[in-house]
């Protein structure tokens, strides 16, 4: 745990001291902020019912691995193994470099089904996924996600999905979602 957590209030950020169980205040300087865009381009995003949803009905997404990615994955879910930050300690495993996270590979499916098929709305019911290869920075990383079966009740959707880097398949499983019915 820090020693030091920071809370910010107003102008004011206060510092709590965990080791001496006391507080201190210092004065911050605000500029003012860029207007807000949008965290996801709605040119990008795709909402469909459980009723405009078809077996068959496939979805693409094409992404690049960047060292930004890795890092920022890293710090976001907090799995600093060296092997996907060290390029010296990664140099003596058998990748031989630096590999992304395999969740950060999986995530990729949960941004096209939260985003393109179903899209908006739906919710993960659960996620089943088989790890083939690893996935490396410079990779492009192409997902695929494609609706398996349709149960009515529940509005839930069973889909298959995969990534594959230079046609071979580096990780594949299936998904299951709740999607919103049409609005009456």
């Amino acid at each position: 745990m820090p020693t030091k957590w920071p809370i910010v209030v107003g102008f004011r950020v206060r510092h709590y001291d965990f080791v001496n169980d006391r507080s201190r205040f210092a004065m911050t300087v605000t500029t003012p902020a860029a207007p807000p865009r949008p965290p996801v381009d709605p040119r990008r995003v795709r909402a469909l019912t459980f009723e405009d949803l078809a077996v068959g009905m496939r979805e693409v997404l094409m992404k690049t691995v960047m060292d930004t990615d890795v890092i920022g994955f890293a710090q976001l879910s907090g799995d600093n193994n060296p092997i996907h930050l060290c390029d010296d300690y990664a140099a003596g495993t058998k990748f031989g470099q630096r590999i992304a996270h395999g969740l950060y590979t999986a995530s990729l499916i949960s941004a096209v089904l939260g985003t393109r098929l179903p899209g908006p709305g739906a919710v993960y019911r659960s996620q089943t996924l088989n790890f083939h290869a690893p996935v490396r920075i410079g990779d492009v990383v192409t997902v695929i996600v494609e609706v398996v079966e349709l149960v009515a009740e529940g509005r839930k959707v069973r889909l298959h999905c995969e990534a594959l880097v230079d046609g071979k398949v580096v990780l594949d499983g299936e998904a299951i979602v709740s999607v919103p019915g049409r609005k009456r």
